[in-house]
């Protein structure tokens, strides 16, 4: 090999190398861009809630209720670790629960009513009342029904106690596009409510009959959490809502009011310290920074735990 050919080679393994010294410097530049971003993001988060909690003066604890009430959401679980450690904590004279929920599931609603029932007994110097946003229907009010008391603006939307179950039928329509229903079923009430088959009016008294019980249920709990407060107004339990300002008069909620202005006019506190329990910490950044950005952060801090390559 002539020394041309030498000095070439390595004159192109000495530029590789730098190239890999340049992409390395640059993977460790971005990553600590990242991992600033991700410190920034998690001040942002807790900054406000340290700051809340250095307040002087009696504590006042809040807890967001939001969305539809199932097991995917299991908002109500968030609710009830959240209203707990807020009882335990010896600073809470009261707990406020902010509710923004249309309902959902009359077994988790009727879950988080005696949750709080329990709570209230364990916990009777220290009151736990809602807070109604814009809604708090169906379920929502259900689990409210457990609340010391409950407040709402004049123009939230309160009450819908009764319990719906939707379905349809198609046999019609299969039947004009040719096609067969083949059904197997073992117990003669197995397939209740499947659409490719003619309604039974025996199954839908038996559905009915549920309905009603579950209703009945809605109605006990609501009737012992609200008490003699309740009107006698026919259309209460009639599964229809009403605003706030009509819902006072019927007795559905106590006054109107938010979360800052019950607890400074209630509770003569300006001392609200927020106890809903955190999301994963990476998620909760991902809504501020772009879920590709935390990936990519996620990707560096998984590399850096392994070494920089």
């Amino acid at each position: 090999m002539s020394n041309w050919e030498q000095e070439t080679i390595q004159k192109v393994l000495l530029e590789t190398v730098k190239e890999q010294r340049r992409a390395r410097r640059w993977r460790v530049f971005f990553r600590l861009i990242v991992l600033g971003l991700i410190g920034w993001a998690v001040y942002a988060n807790y900054g406000s809630d340290v700051e809340d909690s250095d307040k002087s003066g009696p504590q006042v604890a809040v807890v967001d209720f939001k969305g539809v009430i199932d097991g995917d959401n299991k908002n109500y679980i968030t609710v009830i670790k959240g209203v707990t450690d807020a009882l335990k904590d010896k600073k809470t004279v009261a707990v406020l629960i902010r509710a923004n929920s249309p309902g959902g599931s009359p077994v988790y609603s009727d879950i988080l009513n005696n949750e709080l029932t329990r709570l209230r007994k364990l916990h009777p110097n220290k009151p736990i009342d809602f807070v109604v946003e814009e809604v708090c229907a169906s379920g929502c009010y259900y689990a409210a029904a457990a609340a010391d008391k409950i407040y709402a603006a004049p123009a939230s939307i309160v009450g819908s106690i009764g319990v719906i179950y939707s379905g349809f039928g198609a046999t019609e329509a299969i039947k004009k596009l040719g096609i067969d229903s083949r059904l197997l079923i073992s117990g003669r009430n197995k397939a209740m409510g499947y659409p490719f088959l003619p309604e039974s009016q025996e199954q839908t008294i038996m559905q009915q009959a549920m309905l009603d019980e579950i209703h009945q249920q809605f109605i006990d709990a609501v009737k012992r959490g609200r008490g003699t407060k309740l009107s006698n107004d026919p259309d209460l339990f009639s599964g229809r809502y009403w605003i706030g300002q009509d819902a006072k008069k019927l007795g559905l909620i106590d006054g109107y009011g938010t979360v800052d202005s019950i607890a400074r006019d209630q509770f003569k506190s300006e001392n609200v310290v927020d106890f809903t329990p955190s999301q994963d910490a990476l998620d909760k950044i991902s809504k501020k920074l772009g879920v590709g950005l935390v990936d990519s952060a996620k990707q560096s801090l998984m590399s850096s735990a392994n070494g920089f390559n």
